[in-house]
């Protein structure tokens, strides 16, 4: 998994509510056995329906940051959506909540999921509303800088952010771990071994008393 520290990128909106996974990617276009293809198709009737709408712009084309309203990424549970969003080239959903699942699935594949306050993302939505703007997500730092320069803090699970950082997904952080695991496991071999001894021994001085 790629790491992920920080972006300065334009962002667009989409400024809607209750985003579900069918309309990010719909499943009439789940059929590839890989995680690439996708991107293409994201947001495929939105884009169908607006000739505006900033995939179909080419002011967007750089776009790495995605502004949406509340409740992104509702509906089924599948992966295919996270994918099909790194597919395009996003690198960051804003929203003011997202649902659980698709926040799970975002974080293991590198995704970030930025949650911020209702009145910030209600004044991005208006400003990128027509054009792109330059912002900065920092993840380190748990920051964002907003297009007017003002920065705004946000939290992120801990654990998922070492991940991130590192570009670790869940078996690569497991594999990193591997020195402390095989030092744990010497560990529980040689207590083991000395309780046999000991066993061993207590079993030979009660014989031996008989």
């Amino acid at each position: 998994m790629e790491k992920f520290v920080s972006v300065t990128a334009p962002a667009a909106a989409v400024n809607l509510k209750d985003i579900d996974t069918d309309l990010i990617i719909p499943a009439e276009f789940l059929t590839s056995t890989s995680r690439d293809g996708y991107g293409q198709n994201l947001f495929s009737r939105l884009r169908q329906g607006d000739e505006n709408f900033f995939l179909n712009r080419e002011d967007c084309r750089n776009v790495q940051i995605l502004v949406t309203d509340s409740n992104f990424g509702c509906g089924s549970s599948r992966e295919h959506a996270v994918w099909a969003i790194q597919g395009a080239g996003l690198k960051v959903v804003i929203s003011k909540s997202f649902a659980d699942i698709f926040f799970s699935n975002s974080a293991k594949n590198g995704l970030l999921l930025v949650t911020l306050p209702d009145d910030v993302v209600d004044k991005l939505l208006q400003d990128l509303a027509t054009v792109p703007a330059v912002m900065t997500v920092d993840l380190e730092a748990e920051e964002v800088t907003l297009p007017d320069g003002s920065k705004v803090k946000f939290s992120y699970d801990p654990f998922r952010r070492h991940c991130l950082l590192n570009g670790h997904d869940d078996i690569d952080y497991i594999l990193a771990s591997q020195a402390e695991v095989d030092s744990y496991r010497q560990n529980r071999e040689g207590v083991r071994y000395y309780s046999t001894l000991q066993a061993n021994h207590q079993k030979l001085f009660t014989e031996g008393n008989h």
